[in-house]
């Protein structure tokens, strides 16, 4: 009978899921399915897994031990995907290392379907960390706190937050990812950390500062300025930034 271990959609609940599955089934087939997302299925026998951060520290080791640390990252970045078998195609693709004489080459064989899977959505969430690197627009709030939101497919707090803690590093700052209820916190002078579980207080998000306005203004004066009507091509721009980005954009609101 086929087991299938059903897990919270975050890093190390799917973690945890792959290591329950890997040492009780690592030569059967398995599944992992989010929490929230199955779909039942006959002659399968389900288990729900909780979060635990030993399983997913093991798990994380073994990988990086054995598949090396570029088949890491792109199992890493795969599994922030919103693609709902993520935690299967892991799980097989880790299955499909060790049939391999070099299990750390094991993302070269991308005529694995699994393999295949892997790669692309990692390349997707990689791709899309990257954007909003480039588009993310924070407003200073009353009391000097830079926030920012957003609305990404993918849970890419993490892969953009060094990135912003090196180009802010003495400043308070927030991004709170509005698909995913999860919050990106930066202290002065401190580590970022991820914060679940609490909810957007929107009116004190909407208090802008004095200088915000008056910096919000001049920035969509500039944007104006530059723009040449006569060579305006909205193919060509929708190209280089999508629709679904502006939402969030200072440049593009009301």
């Amino acid at each position: 009978m086929k087991q299938i271990y059903i897990c919270s959609d975050t890093i190390t609940g799917i973690y945890s899921a792959l290591y329950d599955a890997w040492k009780e089934n690592r030569d059967k087939e398995a599944g992992i399915e989010l929490r929230g997302k199955t779909q039942q299925q006959l002659f399968c026998e389900y288990t729900v897994v909780e979060e635990n951060g030993e399983k997913a520290f093991q798990l994380e080791r073994m990988v990086k031990r054995y598949l090396g640390y570029n088949a890491y990252w792109d199992i890493y970045h795969a599994l922030l995907s919103d693609d709902e078998q993520k935690g299967e195609a892991v799980f097989r693709t880790m299955q499909e290392a060790r049939k391999i004489q070099d299990s750390r080459r094991i993302m070269d064989h991308l005529g694995n379907p699994d393999v295949a899977q892997v790669f692309q959505l990692s390349r997707s969430v990689s791709n899309e960390a990257h954007l909003y690197q480039a588009f993310i627009r924070f407003r200073e709030l009353e009391g000097g706190l830079l926030f920012s939101e957003i609305s990404p497919k993918a849970q890419v707090l993490t892969c953009i937050a060094e990135h912003f803690a090196d180009r802010f590093p003495l400043e308070n700052w927030m991004i709170y990812d509005k698909t995913h209820q999860v919050f990106l916190v930066h202290r002065e002078r401190e580590k970022w950390r991820l914060v679940w579980g609490q909810e957007l207080d929107k009116q004190a998000a909407a208090r802008i500062s004095k200088e915000e306005k008056e910096y919000e203004t001049l920035w969509k004066g500039f944007f104006d300025s530059i723009a040449i009507q006569e060579r305006k091509n909205d193919r060509l721009q929708k190209t280089h930034l999508p629709l679904r980005y502006r939402a969030e954009m200072t440049e593009f609101s009301d």
